[in-house]
């Protein structure tokens, strides 16, 4: 789905895309997807909500400059500017992975407020950040230098790790191609570099502070963040709502894509009806 709209921040090019009426929601994303993964879902609330795509820097369709940052720090600070940018009040807010650690953030450090929070397989609890990504931090320019067929294979090999049921070939096409040629290979590795465990350190303590409707969704075969945060994550927010999805990885969208959107529409559709 393309971006058809672009939000020109700090000398970034964020790409972005709004669709349908209704209430708003405001879909995040994680590493190392896009925005593709909440298009199908977008779309389909559309007619009941005006929904909000966006690509981070260094994702996606947004910019990829190599001397721009792409840390969690720095990307809270602009979806908070995102959201004043489109002159969203209290929008509802659906973050997978590192968009968890981003929306959080933006909510707790920088004033960002949100009418609901669905937080599916997110990034927000220590200790996160795998071998793989210690390694890429100690020999960034290493990767950066790896050959094209060897790089590739070690992406696909990643990527592949992400689901339960296991990706089909176009699946894992759409997702490994935006890091394949030389700028979405230094990209991948970049971001990879400056994944920071101190991002979330900074707000974990601040979870029992949150006042507003949670409602966490996790696959419970999820290797890359496993269920037991879930139930972590559950219990440190009040009021939390806790759904686990079986047969469901980390790539949760394409592993339960029925359960998935079942679940968030009906959550959606309750917290627009409280409002």
């Amino acid at each position: 789905m393309d971006l058809t709209d672009v939000f020109e921040w700090r000398g970034r090019k964020v790409r972005w895309r709004q669709m349908g009426s209704g209430p708003d929601v405001v879909f995040c994303h994680g590493t190392p997807w896009s925005s593709q993964l909440w298009g199908p879902y977008a779309e389909a609330l559309s007619s009941e909500f005006t929904v909000y795509l966006w690509d981070m820097p260094g994702y996606g369709q947004s910019s990829k400059f190599p001397d721009h940052q792409v840390s969690l720090d720095l990307q809270s600070e602009l979806l908070t500017d995102l959201v004043s940018h489109w002159e969203l009040q209290s929008p509802h807010v659906v973050a997978h992975d590192y968009g968890g650690a981003v929306a959080l953030r933006a909510l707790l450090l920088h004033g960002c407020a949100f009418a609901s929070l669905a937080l599916v397989d997110v990034v927000a609890l220590a200790p996160w950040g795998s071998d793989f990504f210690r390694l890429v931090g100690d020999n960034t320019e290493a990767f950066h230098a790896l050959p094209s067929a060897v790089h590739e294979g070690a992406l696909r090999a990643y990527i592949a790790g992400a689901s339960h049921v296991g990706l089909t070939p176009g699946q894992m096409q759409d997702l490994a191609s935006p890091w394949l040629d030389t700028d979405g290979q230094a990209a991948f590795y970049r971001q990879i570099a400056q994944a920071d465990q101190a991002y979330t350190d900074e707000v974990q303590g601040l979870y029992p502070r949150l006042d507003l409707p949670v409602l966490v969704v996790w696959g419970k075969n999820d290797t890359w963040i496993p269920v037991d945060r879930a139930h972590r994550l559950a219990e440190l927010i009040p009021g939390a709502q806790l759904e686990l999805v079986d047969g469901a990885g980390h790539l949760i969208q394409l592993d339960q894509p029925v359960q998935l959107a079942t679940t968030l529409h009906r959550w959606l559709t309750s917290q627009a009806t409280m409002r």
